[in-house]
């Protein structure tokens, strides 16, 4: 018989199998699904690659200053890439009709959520699942009047009191 890749022996068990590389009448009670679930999915392949924020990077926008989508043109203070609290100059791809900022105008941005893991002093991680900006003028007070989603407390670090206190849920 031919050799099964893992995933096929998972899907063809039986219910209570749940270990993809155990026999068809073994029972592995003590076994979990997500256990079973990261071994078949564990190859590179499978796994989302997060990277920094940097030149050509699509970006969400979390405020109601009429842009949706911006595109990263440059990454300021030196640095190749943008981590939270950084400021980028970036390029509006996606606007609402008659918002404050139009689609294709260069906007300055604070990093409000990045999909790279960061690590906090008191030793816990962060990390979001998508990367999302605050448009801001040149003296880096917001444009819009409303900030949606969470915002981590690093921006504190930064002074950007004014997205703090915008925020609905900082995290």
């Amino acid at each position: 018989m031919a050799a099964r890749s893992p995933l096929l022996r998972l899907l063809r068990s039986s219910s209570h199998t749940v270990i993809p590389s155990a026999p068809r009448d073994c029972i592995a009670s003590h076994a979990s699904v997500n256990q079973a679930y990261n071994t078949a999915f564990s190859g590179s392949f499978f796994q989302q690659c997060r990277s920094f924020v940097q030149m050509r990077t699509r970006l969400e926008v979390a405020d109601n200053s009429g842009a949706k989508h911006v595109s990263c043109i440059k990454v300021l203070g030196g640095g190749k890439h943008g981590k939270i609290g950084d400021i980028i100059i970036a390029s509006v791809k996606d606007a609402v009709p008659r918002g404050k900022v139009k689609k294709g105008e260069v906007v300055n941005c604070v990093i409000v959520r990045a999909a790279t893991q960061r690590q906090r002093s008191d030793g816990s991680e962060i990390r979001f699942d998508k990367n999302a900006v605050v448009v801001v003028n040149k003296q880096g007070e917001p444009i819009g009047t409303r900030i949606f989603g969470p915002v981590p407390h690093e921006l504190r670090v930064k002074n950007f009191m004014k997205i703090l206190t915008l925020a609905d849920h900082v995290t």
